[in-house]
């Protein structure tokens, strides 16, 4: 009998050993000013990704104003707390994890990695206003039974001065939350992120620059990789946590990989080419490791038919080349 009973567990262990855990095969969803419908979700389906991050968002004046306005009407449908929930309830509908990932934004599109107080009282305020902030979404995640919830976005200095702060917020989000949860540091933060060892999942947004070439083979970019990566697989073997790439992807221009981070208006080529090259460079460098637990890319609009194309030279993979590479691998994988 007890021969029997170390077989069975021995033949369990060869059964765990041997399983595939699926990676996240995400898109990040982009909010919008209408509800979602099928016909928005279909696409999704049609490049079999697995996951969709949806972000709502809280507005703040300038980087050292401590107010976080959020769930106001004059935003946009989807960049409130209604319009999220309903985004979620379609996604789920159609077999689709999500990550929910409410984000903050500066007026005129300035780094949420520089917002930083003047005095002790804004910093209070501040903190006061975002739990708030992340506390509400953090309940709606819940009760939505939503699979992931990222208590942050690229916020450096905010981390860098308020540590305490935010190993309180940690707590209680876990106190309204019971699903994982991540933090998205920028690609230049995550090391020194302080909190990891209270989250699920290591998350990094992955702008990494990678090459100075106008269209970089696959080949430059993999060696490009190649610093970045080492030590992201160090910090997630000391932190025992798998590492999730809460955004990556790469605009369709020229000289792609030299700066990803670009969000700016500039005239750069359209080049689709090096954007496929470059997302095809990640999924290779990166889906294979087991210590890495799959991503959200950068980004996808709802109205699909609309978005993208062989004439935009922004993030988006939609109707350009970089979407047959997504489409491929999350098939894959």
């Amino acid at each position: 009998m007890k021969k029997l009973g170390l077989l069975i567990l021995a033949l369990m262990q060869l059964s765990c050993a041997g399983q595939v855990v699926d990676k996240i095969n995400g898109v990040s969803f982009v909010a919008s000013r209408e509800e979602v419908t099928q016909n928005h979700i279909d696409p999704v389906v049609a490049i079999h990704a697995t996951h969709a991050a949806v972000m709502p968002f809280g507005f703040i004046r300038d980087l050292n104003s401590p107010e976080v306005v959020f769930n106001a009407e004059r935003q946009w449908f989807g960049e409130t707390k209604k319009g999220a929930k309903q985004y979620v309830a379609l996604l789920h509908k159609n077999g689709i994890s999500v990550m929910l990932k409410p984000q903050i934004w500066v007026s005129k599109g300035q780094f949420t990695g520089s917002i930083t107080m003047a005095n002790d009282e804004d910093w209070k305020i501040l903190e006061s206003s975002y739990e708030n902030f992340i506390i509400s979404y953090a309940t709606l995640a819940q009760e939505a039974k939503i699979d992931m919830f990222c208590i942050g976005t690229e916020l450096d200095l905010f981390v860098k001065n308020r540590p305490q702060f935010w190993t309180n917020l940690i707590q209680k989000v876990k106190e309204v939350y019971t699903g994982k949860l991540t933090y998205a540091a920028n690609w230049d933060e995550y090391t020194r992120t302080p909190f990891w060892a209270d989250l699920d999942f290591i998350g990094i947004d992955a702008y990494f620059p990678l090459s100075e070439e106008r269209t970089p083979t696959i080949e430059q970019l993999k060696l490009g990789w190649q610093k970045w990566k080492k030590p992201i697989a160090e910090l997630s073997k000391k932190e025992g946590k798998s590492v999730i790439f809460t955004e990556f992807g790469y605009r369709s221009m020229d000289f792609t990989g030299k700066k990803p981070w670009l969000v700016d208006r500039n005239e750069e080529n359209v080049n689709l080419e090096g954007q496929a090259i470059a997302t095809q460079a990640i999924f290779e460098e990166f889906w294979p490791e087991e210590w890495f637990a799959g991503g959200y890319i950068w980004k996808w609009f709802i109205n699909h038919e609309k978005s993208g194309g062989v004439n935009d030279n922004r993030f988006t993979p939609q109707n350009k080349k970089a979407e047959e590479v997504i489409r491929e691998h999350y098939k894959l994988n």
